[in-house]
């Protein structure tokens, strides 16, 4: 897959080099990130004998986006319900959230420290071939998840899937599209395999978030977007934006967009959000953060944000968890090499 970016420095000549920079910045900041949060962070809230006395739940992005959002939405549901009594959320951006990961890592034994994750960091782990992988802290559970949308400007020519498809197929490096991060990038490959397009044909263009990807949209830089829904929805309600598929399992109750499995393109990739601990837990520490998270799910605010980010549940624990997540490596896996290819 062709990637344009006006940053080529993000641009690495080859995963194997992206790796590598992965691993020194990773070891690099890993040490002093932890240094610096000990005065009231990470360190701190490792010292509590007790879950529910304190929690640090770790954000691998910076304040704003979506994994911020799903860290403070928990840190709220858990301080308004009494179920932690100080819940305090550190951000820790960096190379697709596998700093933060790195620093999980190295907390071993230390239950008193939640990250969140998902599609976008395991996708990270592979695209960077970073040192600290999922098997290196403590799967939690997976919470939520969002949906890609597709979609072209309102003026485009492409009135439905099946038209952008044709012209995608007739000359894909014509047709330059844009997405909000490496999750959408994901989607875009699976849809160009789905529609009989190679991969290493398609021209993307990655934005820095949704917001950007839309005004690429609107001023011509690319012709077709795939992006978080709630990202896109005021400009599809707007008339701006005009939605042709969305990239989920089935229809979605309140969201009168047609899939694109119903339309003849069986993808069905989700950005899915997970929760996980440092390694070296007891049984009993796993079974009490498990127990914790599934309380805070269950509290009133934690229902408003499923409303108001346009989360759809998906929550999966123990042993159906470890399965979903060996499935959902070597899919995206998968991706990333037809990228290559």
């Amino acid at each position: 897959m062709t990637a344009v970016s006006t940053e080529p420095e993000r641009q690495p000549s080859s995963r194997r080099r992206s790796g590598w920079i992965a691993r020194l910045i990773g070891g690099a900041i890993a040490v002093a990130a932890i240094g610096v949060a000990s005065s009231g962070s990470i360190s701190s809230a490792a010292l509590g004998s007790d879950i529910r006395n304190s929690m640090t739940i770790i954000a691998p992005a910076a304040a704003g986006g979506g994994w911020d959002g799903v860290a403070r939405e928990m840190q709220q549901g858990m301080k308004a319900n009494g179920i932690v009594n100080n819940v305090q959320v550190v951000n820790m951006p960096g190379a697709g959230g596998t700093i933060a990961l790195g620093n999980l890592s190295v907390l071993s034994g230390q239950p008193n420290n939640i990250l969140v994750g998902g599609t976008g960091l395991l996708a990270a782990t592979i695209q960077f071939d970073s040192a600290a992988t999922l098997d290196d802290v403590t799967p939690l559970a997976t919470i939520v998840e969002e949906y890609d949308v597709i979609v072209v400007p309102a003026d485009s020519p492409y009135e439905t899937l099946d038209d952008l498809v044709e012209a995608w197929r007739d000359d894909p490096k014509a047709l330059p599209w844009s997405g909000g991060g490496s999750f959408d990038q994901l989607v875009v490959t699976d849809l160009a395999l789905a529609a009989g397009v190679h991969p290493i044909d398609v021209t993307y263009i990655p934005s820095d978030g949704g917001g950007e990807a839309i005004q690429a949209m609107l001023n011509g830089t690319v012709s077709a977007a795939a992006g978080g829904y709630p990202d896109n929805i005021d400009q599809i309600e707007s008339g701006r934006l005009r939605a042709l598929a969305l990239v989920a399992p089935e229809r979605v109750d309140g969201i009168d967009i047609p899939t694109a499995a119903e339309q003849g393109y069986d993808i069905s990739l989700t950005n899915w959000r997970s929760l996980s601990a440092p390694a070296g837990l007891s049984g009993e520490d796993r079974e009490a953060l498990v127990e914790l998270v599934l309380e805070t799910l269950d509290t009133p605010e934690w229902a408003d944000a499923m409303t108001r980010y346009h989360w759809t549940e998906k929550v999966l624990t123990g042993d159906e968890l470890d399965a979903f997540l060996v499935e959902e490596h070597e899919r995206i896996a998968q991706l990333y090499e037809e990228m290559d290819q």
